[in-house]
């Protein structure tokens, strides 16, 4: 029997990547809560005690926007503070951006791409992991399971950082997870062994959840879970690397089995071509599957400077490129007005940010319901 292995990771919220998102995408929720047509274009990178954000942010009070407090918070919502470095009181925040009102008429031209972009989309026929490949909808799973040990098992001394990685053995109607790792945070000198002990407990415990709601996944652990299989692991976050926003795209979309257009989605609102054009290009996938027309979507999205919808390029199935495409998308509104009105969600952006975009059934862009 043939089969493939396809791999997936995630990061948890205290990842130097994930802080990065988080706060650019709280800069998002804010300017968007001032002003609905607000301008966001904005970057972060950590470093040890240091944040340094850059941009423009154009909206209506813009320049009374607690910056350092809303850098503060997501560090602090991440798990720093309580002896995990860099505290959030003590950030050295170098704000770099450019804050003002929009300009005179410029709330107008918002509907028309103020940059060029590629985008990608993808669906596959699978409503039980949201239409998400399965390595990638594990793996958050798994990552979202093991990052609650923290505060369900204290004895453990975990931090905020951590990552996880699956190989997923794909059988076609049938998946098993092929391999596991992960590094989680840990003071020095904890316990390791009650960590391997709990983490397999997790897994095991989430795996049987999983292989409820899909049938055909196996329950069963891979022979050898990896735990921090480079050695302790104490020195994290951002004094054990940098970070910068954009740079978890594969991890943001559907892991590395689909393509990405390139452009970076935290910090930017919902009328930018980049952020937009994933979110269309998703919409239009999931519901080219939905509609029954293919088992597996990819929809190849285009911008040019100025335009005002996207610019269908192709729409991929199993079997080819999908002949009924040009019918599909003419009912459905593919422009930036349609993207900056209907999908800007600022409640739920700092969890998008950490969590993924495509997860939630529940979230405008996934409701293909409303064209």
């Amino acid at each position: 029997m043939s089969f493939r292995i396809l791999p997936a990771e995630f990061v948890f919220p205290g990842h130097p990547d994930k802080l990065c998102d988080a706060i650019a995408d709280a800069l998002v929720a804010e300017a968007i809560s001032r002003e609905p047509r607000a301008l966001v274009g904005v970057e972060v990178a950590v470093h040890r005690d240091h944040v340094i954000v850059t941009g423009r942010i154009a909206c209506h009070a813009a320049t009374k926007i607690d910056v350092d407090g809303i850098v503060r918070g997501i560090y602090r919502s991440a798990g720093y503070g309580d002896g995990w470095y860099p505290a959030p009181d003590e950030l050295k925040i170098d704000n770099q951006l450019c804050l003002g009102p929009l300009e005179e008429g410029e709330a107008e031209f918002r509907e028309l791409s103020d940059d060029q972009a590629i985008c990608i989309g993808y669906a596959i026929d699978l409503p039980q992991t949201n239409y998400l490949p399965v390595e990638q909808w594990a793996v958050r799973a798994l990552a979202q399971r093991l990052h609650r040990l923290r505060t369900e098992k204290p004895e453990l001394a975990l931090g905020p950082d951590g990552k996880v990685i699956v190989f997923v053995r794909d059988e076609g109607s049938s998946w098993a997870l092929d391999g596991f790792s992960c590094s989680l945070q840990q003071r020095d000198r904890a316990d390791d062994i009650a960590l391997h002990r709990a983490v397999r407990l997790a897994v095991e415990e989430q795996l049987n959840q999983l292989a409820t709601a899909l049938p055909g996944l196996s329950p069963r652990l891979p022979e050898t879970l990896t735990v921090n299989g480079a050695g302790a692991f104490d020195v994290g976050g951002p004094e054990g690397d940098n970070g910068l926003s954009g740079k978890k795209l594969v991890v943001d979309a559907y892991g590395p089995r689909v393509a990405i257009g390139g452009g970076a989605w935290s910090g930017k609102d919902f009328f930018k071509a980049d952020r937009a054009g994933g979110l269309h290009a998703r919409r239009l996938a999931k519901l080219a599957v939905r509609l029954g027309l293919a088992q597996e979507a990819w929809v190849t999205l285009g911008w040019f400077p100025g335009d005002r919808a996207a610019r269908v390029l192709q729409i991929r199935t199993e079997k080819g490129d999908l002949p009924t495409a040009t019918a599909l998308t003419e009912i459905v509104d593919l422009s930036l007005s349609h993207s900056g009105e209907q999908f800007s969600i600022p409640d739920s952006l700092i969890e998008l940010a950490r969590w993924g975009h495509f997860a939630e059934g529940n979230l405008p862009w996934e409701n293909t319901g409303r064209l």
